[in-house]
């Protein structure tokens, strides 16, 4: 079993990481429920989880929140380019995943929505499905066309 912790700050992700978690998954706006942490962040918690690992702790792998606001999973086209740029940015300061998920207005997956951001993260980022997946109309169905997709998680509060 995978141990993963969700992080809202570089010193959450070292108590993560001496707590032997497997993976952080680092975001800000917590009450917010999780936006996409700032760029000296995202930089921050890499150093200092290879610098633990360097020193004798787990290797913990970092993931990463896209989401540019709280609130619902429906986004305009700007969103969907930050969230796209936040992508790139997580790529070049060495993040190993990202976590995303696009919905419809009717609760089903927005599938040209995710399909774009899995197209940038997915050749060398993990990705995963967040608990946008909770709020979707028809999980089942929902699962088999993340699958589909190539998502390689997804989180979820068993719809709660």
């Amino acid at each position: 079993m995978k141990f993963e912790i969700c992080a809202n700050s570089v010193e959450s992700c070292i108590a993560a990481q001496m707590g032997g978690a497997d993976r952080v998954e680092l975001c800000a706006g917590i009450p917010e429920g999780g936006t996409t942490p700032s760029y000296g962040e995202i930089r921050q918690a890499r150093r200092v989880l290879d610098d633990g690992a360097r020193q004798g702790l787990k290797a913990t792998r970092l993931h990463v929140i896209i989401r540019p606001r709280g609130g619902d999973f429906l986004y305009t086209e700007l969103e969907l380019q930050r969230m796209i740029d936040d992508i790139r940015i997580c790529q070049e300061l060495g993040a190993d995943g990202v976590v995303f998920g696009c919905l419809r207005p009717d609760g089903t997956l927005d599938t040209d929505a995710n399909a774009r951001l899995m197209e940038v993260a997915s050749p060398t980022l993990s990705v995963t499905f967040h608990r946008a997946f909770d709020r979707c109309a028809n999980p089942a169905e929902a699962l088999e066309e993340l699958i589909r997709q190539g998502f390689d998680r997804v989180l979820t509060s068993g719809q709660q």
